[in-house]
């Protein structure tokens, strides 16, 4: 499967998360807090990177940052790979600290900045178990800051967060707006599992494929669009093999029957609507998901061998390329 395209260009924010490899610890003792604090610091200076939020995790982090110089990619080559580095000399091992490539999403900056800068600094309460029981407490976050409790870094970019929330005390204001919990539509979008590469509505999609007419547009539509539906895909299958969508969908009893439309558009769902086998097999009038992982593994092993081409390249551009 092809890696997710990194959008990136001037002025953009992205929040950006990694976690350790396996879900290891990444910070295991105050110098290994202050040794990734020190990496954020070196990023700034020496990349411009703009942190407008962080919060440190045990095992993963969340940054918020802006890219005057549209350079995330490098930016967070120096912060996964120095830290990774002052890691392995604290803790005398060696070999990678990061499960793999950082995840980042783009971010509108109106409306979501403001409520995206609430998610990050509540991670150390919205779990099961709470590290802290108030949040002013929890010191390896850009909060403590924010509320004036604790001495903001140089590198540390709060005043875009409290203009966007408009009110005088910005240190109260902010508190109380921090306590009022993760909005709805955030929680909800970061709750699909499956994270959307862009936060945002579809006017905001369509200025950051402006923005980024010089990159592979092909590429960048498969980030910018939505997951399409079950059904959508079925629809396309439909076209693409010259048979109707039921037939597809229907389940013959008996002896088992080449179908090979149908083993193709199961695998489409997982692949390009990102379904669980269980979704598919409800889609397929399946009782169980075996089935699906059979003909699912089946269509990923004639890929390989040069199969599908041609039906791919045709179900991609009636998936992504708008009429």
């Amino acid at each position: 499967m092809p890696r997710p395209t990194r959008i990136e260009y001037k002025g953009a924010f992205h929040h950006v998360m990694n976690r350790g490899r396996g879900r290891q610890t990444i910070f295991h003792h105050e110098k290994d807090y202050q040794a990734f604090l020190s990496v954020l610091q070196e990023s700034h200076e020496q990349f411009d990177a703009m942190i407008h939020c962080y919060c440190l995790m045990g095992n993963h982090y969340h940054l918020l940052i802006e890219t005057p110089k549209a350079n995330l990619s490098r930016i967070m080559r120096h912060i996964n790979g120095v830290y990774t580095q002052r890691y392995n000399r604290l803790h005398r091992t060696d070999g990678p600290l990061f499960r793999g490539r950082y995840k980042s999403i783009l971010v509108d900056e109106d409306p979501y900045l403001l409520q995206l800068s609430r998610y990050i600094h509540r991670n150390p309460v919205d779990m099961k178990r709470p590290l802290v029981a108030q949040l002013s407490d929890y010191r390896w976050s850009s909060y403590p800051a924010y509320i004036n409790q604790a001495e903001a870094p140089s590198w540390l970019f709060r005043d875009r967060i409290y203009q966007m929330q408009g009110q005088r005390q910005k240190y109260v204001g902010y508190r109380n707006y921090v306590a009022q919990g993760v909005d709805e539509d955030i929680s909800r979008f970061y709750n699909r599992g499956n994270y959307l590469t862009v936060l945002g509505d579809k006017a905001f999609k369509e200025s950051v494929r402006e923005e980024t007419k010089e990159q592979n547009i092909e590429q960048l539509r498969k980030v910018l669009e939505d997951r399409p539906s079950g059904q959508r895909i079925l629809e396309l299958v439909a076209v693409i093999f010259k048979v109707k969508s039921r037939d597809i969908k229907s389940c013959p009893g008996g002896k088992r029957v080449s179908n090979p439309a149908r083993a193709f558009a199961m695998y489409s769902c997982q692949r390009y609507g990102a379904l669980s086998l269980k979704q598919i097999a409800v889609l397929f009038n399946l009782s169980h998901s075996g089935s699906v992982s059979f003909s699912v593994n089946k269509v990923k092993r004639e890929l390989v061998e040069g199969q599908w081409l041609s039906e791919v390249k045709q179900l991609e551009r009636g998936l992504y390329i708008v009429k």
